[in-house]
């Protein structure tokens, strides 16, 4: 077995060892399950052959009984090619396997989905595009994961098009929909228009790009963006595609600079990059300050050292409070899709999974309770519900 790391600490109080981890992933962490035995004559017959011809004729026959009577139209393919895995980076198929089928763990335990990985051992948009299509029979939903930017935004945007059902790239909008849900928390619970607030966004990539436009359509008009070369403004000669376009619609105090000018006077900070922000640019934040400091395992900025400045802290890690998690969005967010029978995922569905996560929390909203656990049961329904319903308007 191998021995990579002597032990995980999940909290202060929680450290899992590299044996116990190892072993729970053994042989994978997916399993087909039967809704029915085959344990006798007839079961077999009306499983398989010959009873399974009837169903396979009345499909030929209709092709949209194959949504009553196989499971693709309620089965969401998780997929990934391997180049922009958790905070481990461009690691390949194989070795974001794991992550995929955990994912696809993630569906089933809080949206009651069921879920396949499928890793692709390509990173040419036409190639993983044009394996989709193909499989699109199989599945009755797409959730992209762990694919560098800036292709996963062509390879989404053309997926959209291309499928006739819901697609959707989570490392963009489930970040987007639970950082908005949060941000509704903490205004809340600081007495803030959300809309007045000034933004600092560190990253530019799949998350930061996704969260920015989101705030954005939510009336948050005040929002700089800051890359590994400083903040995006029209004039820069360095960026090009999506990152030229947010140039466009960010940035209202034509800054220029990096980080530090950026921070000055700003009233929240979302890190969603892995470059660290020294303590003393959080200090020139405006007092009562909202930090959410969520790249993982690494936090842009230890959460106790922010707390020291902002009234409001979330991370992206488990073990500390208002853990931004994306599992309190897809699972309900693909569920109330699918439940509606809606072909896309719209910016609708995602403001009111944001707002249905919010009203989960908004009863007990607290400096280190600004969003639900991801494990409390309320969450999955109500964003299932959310979404169904702003699907139908």
């Amino acid at each position: 077995m191998p021995n990579l790391v002597p032990a995980a600490v999940i909290s202060p109080q929680v450290v899992v060892h590299d044996d116990e981890i190892f072993a729970a992933h053994l042989g994978g962490k997916l399993a087909v399950a039967l809704k029915a035995p085959l344990d006798t004559q007839r079961a077999l017959s009306i499983a398989y052959t010959p009873g399974v011809a009837q169903i396979s004729r009345a499909i030929a026959a209709d092709q949209t009984m194959a949504a009553r009577y196989t499971w693709s139209n309620r089965l969401v393919a998780v997929v990934s090619d391997g180049s922009a895995v958790l905070g481990l980076g461009d690691i390949g198929p194989a070795a974001s396997l794991p992550v995929m089928e955990g994912k696809c763990g993630l569906f089933k335990a809080f949206g009651g989905l069921d879920a396949i990985p499928i890793v692709l051992d390509t990173k040419d948009p036409d190639e993983i595009v044009e394996t989709l299509v193909r499989l699109r029979p199989t599945f009755g939903a797409v959730n992209l994961e762990d694919i560098s930017a800036p292709r996963c935004f062509a390879i989404e945007a053309r997926l959209i098009e291309a499928l006739d059902c819901p697609v959707m790239h989570d490392d963009q909008h489930g970040t987007a929909i639970v950082v908005l849900a949060a941000l509704m928390g903490a205004s809340k619970l600081l007495g803030r228009d959300m809309t007045s607030l000034r933004v600092v966004v560190s990253g530019a990539g799949a998350a930061g790009v996704a969260c920015t436009n989101l705030l954005l359509a939510m009336g948050v008009s005040d929002i700089t963006v800051v890359d590994s070369c400083g903040i995006l403004h029209p004039s820069r000669v360095d960026i090009n595609g999506v990152k030229s376009q947010l140039a466009q619609r960010t940035n209202p105090r034509g800054l220029t600079g990096g980080i530090a000018a950026a921070l000055d006077g700003a009233n929240m900070f979302l890190g969603v990059s892995a470059g660290a922000v020294p303590e003393e640019l959080i200090a020139t934040m405006a007092p009562d300050g909202i930090v959410f400091t969520l790249s993982n395992p690494d936090p842009e900025i230890h959460p106790d050292i922010a707390a020291r400045y902002a009234a409001v802290v979330a991370t992206g890690r488990s073990d500390f409070p208002n853990q931004i998690n994306n599992v309190l969005a897809f699972p309900g967010v693909f569920c109330g899709a699918l439940d509606a029978g809606a072909r896309r995922i719209t910016q609708k569905m995602m403001v009111a999974a944001a707002e249905a996560i919010y009203s989960v929390a908004s009863d007990g909203l607290a400096p280190d309770k600004i969003v639900p656990s991801p494990l409390n049961p309320r969450v999955g329904a109500a964003v299932a519900a959310a979404v169904a319903t702003a699907a139908e308007v």
